[in-house]
């Protein structure tokens, strides 16, 4: 499979919030009308004034950042494009949400084993064939699917026919070694929330730059996280076992009593 992208067209989105409601759906979440990204809503739109309505959602960076600080591998970038999650990896360090450069990923902290959250570009519709169902049901085509190649393409050939009716940049196409979700704006992208400042290197690269110089530290580092997870694992097995043998021997003791 080639890989896939998403390209928002901002001047064409009118703001009906149906990308939203079809996320939702698609991934069981509980209806509402968020504004900001929480662990119910992986896709929010925002209203920017005079018309200008901007999406959030996972960028699915072609060098993800949470990819290469999580310690236990719950992030992984798949051949295709979706970065995703496996939560029975998670250990809840949330190292993820340090690292992000677009302060994506969310947590569902009301729950007693709390987990991260955040958009996976429907990763099991696309092996099906279909596209993401955000970009299916935009009725303006504001959102739309496809080839990532093709979409840049796409994108470029808007800015080359239409110079005064965009910013001329693609955004997501350069920041921080490339992304897969693109974005058109008529309004500068830092007037709109979006990071500007970000490297077109992979912040991984300058992260392990950095980090090359003390491979030792790193290793023992490493270590010593998993070790934490393993011990506090441990533990909760333990207690659960000590839990069950008690209530065993209650039981017993309870019959020859009587």
């Amino acid at each position: 499979m080639a890989r896939k992208a998403i390209l928002i067209d901002i001047t064409l989105c009118v703001g009906c919030g149906l990308c939203r409601d079809a996320c939702k759906e698609a991934n069981g979440l509980p209806e509402g009308e968020e504004t900001r990204l929480n662990a119910n809503a992986y896709t929010v739109v925002q209203d920017w004034g005079n018309n200008t309505f901007v999406r959030r959602l996972c960028m699915h960076c072609e060098s993800p950042t949470c990819v290469s600080v999580c310690p236990v591998g719950a992030f992984t970038k798949t051949d295709f494009g979706p970065v995703l999650y496996d939560e029975k990896k998670c250990i809840g360090c949330r190292y993820c949400m340090q690292a992000c450069p677009y302060q994506i990923p969310t947590y569902t902290w009301n729950e007693t084993t709390p987990r991260v959250r955040k958009c996976i570009f429907c990763h099991e519709r696309l092996a099906q064939g279909l596209p993401t169902a955000c970009a299916e049901i935009c009725p303006t085509g504001a959102t739309i699917f496809g080839d990532r190649d093709e979409l840049i393409a796409e994108a470029q050939r808007r800015l080359r026919e239409e110079p005064e009716k965009y910013v001329n940049h693609v955004y997501g196409l350069r920041e921080a070694g490339g992304a897969s979700v693109f974005f058109l704006s008529a309004v500068p992208f830092g007037k709109l929330g979006f990071p500007t400042n970000l490297p077109d290197q992979p912040l991984p690269m300058l992260t392990w730059n950095a980090l090359s110089k003390i491979p030792n530290i790193v290793a023992v580092g490493g270590t010593a996280l998993y070790g934490l997870w393993w011990i506090i694992n441990r533990r909760d097995e333990v207690g659960k076992l000590h839990t069950k043998l008690k209530e065993m021997e209650e039981r017993e003791d309870g019959r020859f009593a009587n």
